[in-house]
């Protein structure tokens, strides 16, 4: 059996990939070339006039750019940063690309920062990955940036997701307090169209930023970016209106060049699992299942599991009931009827309501305020943005392996 085993293995990696033939092209996280850049010349051109000055070794405008997730804000940022660096002649200039997702506190933050802008051979400075305090940290980022650079370019990716608003003060006030000589420009991206209206006001002071938005792609654009993908399949897998499909799913629902990408690459990998010659619509519409399914997966599969019962609790109440949505009240009793079922302690009211305002924030969750009178008071309603597939969300919110054994029925709100 082990023998036969290692003969199939053999005999698929002795196989060319009937499908792919540059399978790297419809990565997500991959970045294209310049003449793969597709509908955002419009913002390249704003975010350069902001940077301009940095080839002259002046002072950069800081830049918030908003947009919903896949509208090419990460790609646009590092390759004008990556432009400007090219293009200096006489002036030093360094880029640091970090993703606050997963570096979310200022100290993981600004050793990033370091440990990205530093040759340890020119500075003689060690930026360990951790271990020091965080004023050590700045101290050995200033001096990185006064031996190697006139000017520093720094985005902060998903910026929102820092704790705190500290390490956009001490960036965009480091040259005015003397901490440095180089002049730093933050390019921040937020999916949060309000996030820099709630910054510190000595924040917003200091940093000033110059704000961009980038709205999401339609159809052509999609389908155009697609096309520029189209040899990382082999010659004629491709059948007439993928692409076309593909690009019209991915508009329809979010405009989002990443979710179009994935649907793309996923129905070339369903048409390998089946052994199919060529990728066709039907695996395309298979395909934007899985995708959502990822991105949901992305989304909220890393919420802690009281949030998780939140959600599972509202995705619960649609399935019974096709209500649109539901008072807090009544999620929470929903919330504590599962909470009862897989064993875990429940919150209380008011920290559910502090969940459900954490998944609205997330755009899992619509909520909105009602005031019932002067009797009544204030109540928060909320339910699943109609966008979204309830399915899709009430599964991946069920991941936990507490759910494994949950029958939505036993999460029915009391009468």
């Amino acid at each position: 059996m082990d023998d036969e085993s290692g003969d199939v293995a053999a005999e698929i990696f002795g196989k060319p990939d009937p499908i792919f033939e540059q399978k790297s092209l419809v990565d997500v996280d991959h970045v294209p070339q310049p003449e793969r850049i597709v509908g955002r010349d419009d913002e390249i051109r704003a975010l350069s006039m902001q940077l301009r000055s940095a080839i002259d070794g002046g002072s950069p405008e800081n830049v918030v750019i908003y947009g919903e997730t896949g509208t090419g804000k990460s790609l646009v940022a590092k390759h004008v940063s990556k432009v400007a660096e090219s293009m200096a002649e006489d002036v030093r200039i360094g880029t640091a690309y970090i993703d606050c997702s997963d570096d979310d506190t200022e100290t993981q933050a600004v050793s990033h920062i370091a440990r990205k802008l530093n040759n340890e051979d020119q500075t003689g400075v060690s930026v360990p990955e951790m271990g020091l305090s965080k004023s050590v940290y700045y101290t050995r980022l200033y001096s990185i940036l006064d031996e190697l650079y006139d000017v520093a370019l720094i985005i902060l990716d998903e910026a929102d997701m820092q704790a705190d608003d500290g390490l956009l003060m001490s960036l965009s006030r480091s040259r005015e307090t003397g901490k440095t000589d180089c002049r730093v420009g933050v390019i921040a991206i937020s999916n949060k169209v309000r996030w820099a209206e709630n910054l510190n006001d000595r924040v917003k002071s200091s940093l000033q930023p110059r704000e961009l938005n980038f709205h999401s792609y339609d159809a052509n654009q999609l389908r155009s970016i697609l096309e520029h993908r189209r040899d990382a399949f082999r010659g004629g897998v491709l059948e007439d209106g993928v692409i076309q499909l593909s690009a019209a799913l991915a508009a329809q629902d979010h405009g989002d060049a990443r979710q179009a990408i994935d649907i793309l690459r996923n129905a070339g990998m369903l048409a390998q699992q089946q052994d199919s010659e060529t990728v066709t619509e039907k695996h395309v519409r298979g395909a934007r299942r899985e995708a959502e399914k990822d991105r949901f997966h992305d989304l909220i599969g890393g919420l802690t599991i009281q949030k998780k019962t939140t959600l599972a609790a509202v995705t619960t109440l649609h399935k019974q009931t096709g209500r649109d949505e539901f008072p807090t009240g009544e999620i929470y009793t929903a919330y504590t009827n599962l909470c009862q079922v897989i064993g875990v302690e429940p919150r209380t009211e008011r920290r559910v309501r502090d969940f459900v305002r954490n998944l609205a924030f997330l755009d899992v969750l619509d909520a909105r305020k009602e005031n019932q009178g002067r009797a009544g008071g204030i109540t928060i309603y909320a339910g699943l943005q109609p966008a979204h597939d309830l399915e899709i969300v009430h599964e991946i919110a069920m991941t936990d392996d507490r759910f494994a054994d949950v029958d939505d029925s036993e999460t029915t709100v009391s009468k």
